[in-house]
């Protein structure tokens, strides 16, 4: 047993390129088996691979005095084992109380903000956690439950980046988007049982954890109770999982490249606080990778999918394939999406994103009829056309285009304002049959954020309005049978004729 271990870890260490020769790494070693398992077999292997290794470890001030002894029996060991050896002390629990997060969570963080921060200091690139094959199964079946992805679903990586985890919340004033540091897990392909046999055949005598037999905790509820269940189904099923975990890794690598690709296509504008989607080019991707895309902003500014579940990203695929501008979906940890006429924005929920159509920002603008108006400051203008009835080009009735308009030029006549909406300001919606509205309710309705509304173009006559730009004609200036002269209104951007 003790040669299948020292084998299958110098074996994954060779495939997954964990380390090189001559590298300084930090061993997080918490006392028990998986991690005592993993410092004997590096002090093995680090004659032949040339390896320098820093004992690390926790007291998270969650088990009262047996994780003093868990302490004090790692500095000892490694004292004994002739290796440096940092014992550092973080009450999780109060971090986890002020952060409002579970205490799992928190000292999952936390540790890894320890290792990291202990990395740099001593010039390490590698942190090594004892992470075994079990804990990989654990881990799939827990994304699987929660409704994860790909992502999710590959479970944990022989090799993983630190900048990924959400280190920040444990730890504001830690930066380690430039050290470089790789989290490694040499055991994950050995499974926990031979690890145990190891640690016997060795004499090793791990510090004993009673909280992982609490099953009110999650993962030992699907270790202790799900996990004897599904085996009464399938023997075997564990190893399907990890089976499964790894067919989806590779799976992921070709999405996540294709992503990538799609991401330079789709993405207009991008920085720490928002990121801009050209809207056509969006829609115009497969589904897969219209989630893809999501998953991955989502990503970028909270730098973890960690909570994120099918729904949350489906209702931000409904919204942003085919809800009007103006709609938003809400995101998890404070993101917001919010639809335009071109793009949509990922942001935070409190972000005002710039509108991506005609906004007015001045004072009011006689049209020219016809003619062009141009909107100061602004890329866009107004085109005005008076057509003779016959002279409608076809299909005019559908109009796709919110930013044009068709109007009964002799009912609305040729003295047109552009303006923004006052208080007080009514009109009729076309197809309410002539029933007045208030041009705030309208656009509370419609759903166009607050700060928006008044940047919306109104065209109005001397009379009343006649087209609430981008939204609704007024019922008063619709074209009719009787209607001889028709004004063809048109926002157009500059250079786009």
């Amino acid at each position: 047993m003790s040669v299948r271990v020292l084998k299958q870890v110098r074996d994954t260490i060779e495939r997954y390129h964990l380390l090189r020769t001559g590298e300084t790494v930090v061993v997080g070693v918490s006392g028990g088996p998986d991690s005592l398992c993993l410092l004997h077999v590096l002090r093995q292997l680090s004659a032949e691979l040339d390896l320098h290794l820093h004992v690390a470890h926790l007291h998270h001030r969650i088990r009262g005095e047996e994780a003093d002894a868990d302490a004090a029996f790692v500095a000892e060991l490694a004292a004994e084992w002739g290796l440096p050896c940092t014992v550092e002390v973080r009450d999780v629990p109060r971090m986890a109380r002020e952060k409002k997060l579970a205490v799992e969570e928190m000292a999952r963080l936390v540790r890894y903000a320890f290792l990291a921060h202990l990395a740099h200091q001593i010039g390490a690139r590698k942190i090594a956690v004892g992470h075994n094959a079990d804990d990989q199964t654990e881990t799939v079946l827990m994304h699987w439950l929660r409704g994860s992805g790909l992502a999710g679903l590959r479970g944990m990586l022989p090799r993983t980046p630190l900048r990924q985890f959400r280190l920040h919340l444990a730890d504001p004033n830690l930066e380690i988007k430039d050290w470089n540091l790789e989290l490694i897990r040499p055991l994950l392909e050995v499974p926990r049982a031979d690890i145990e046999a190891y640690c016997t055949a060795h004499g090793l005598q791990p510090r004993f954890d009673r909280s992982n037999l609490d099953t009110t905790y999650y993962r030992n509820r699907l270790r202790h109770e799900l996990l004897p269940i599904l085996e009464t189904y399938n023997p075997a099923i564990r190893q399907v999982i990890r089976r499964s975990a790894r067919v989806i890794a590779d799976d992921y690598d070709l999405l996540r490249a294709n992503m990538l690709r799609a991401w330079r296509q789709v993405v207009r504008a991008e920085d720490e606080e928002a990121i801009v989607f050209d809207l056509a080019r969006w829609r115009a991707l497969p589904t897969s990778l219209q989630r893809a895309t999501l998953r991955e902003a989502i990503h970028r500014l909270r730098r973890s999918l960690r909570n994120i579940n099918f729904v949350h990203v489906e209702d931000a695929l409904l919204v942003a394939r085919s809800k009007p501008a103006g709609s938003q979906a809400t995101l998890p940890q404070g993101l917001m999406l919010t639809l335009g006429y071109d793009t949509f924005v990922v942001a935070d929920a409190d972000y005002v994103p710039p509108p991506d159509w005609p906004a007015l920002t001045g004072p009011s603008l006689p049209l020219n009829i016809p003619g062009v108006t141009p909107l100061p400051g602004s890329p866009w203008r107004v085109e005005a056309t008076v057509l003779a009835r016959q002279e409608l080009p076809a299909g005019w009735e559908d109009n796709a285009d919110p930013w044009q308009a068709f109007l009964d030029f002799d009912a609305v006549g040729g003295e047109l304002t552009l303006r923004q909406r006052r208080p007080g300001d009514r009109f009729c919606p076309l197809g309410l049959g002539g029933s007045q509205k208030l041009v705030g309710d309208f656009l509370i309705n419609a759903k166009v954020p607050r700060a928006w509304r008044d940047l919306v173009p109104i065209v109005a006559s001397p009379r009343h309005i006649v087209w609430l730009a981008g939204w609704r004609v007024d019922e008063r200036a619709r074209v009719t049978e009787n209607t001889k002269r028709v004004l063809h209104l048109a926002f157009r951007r500059f250079g786009n004729e």
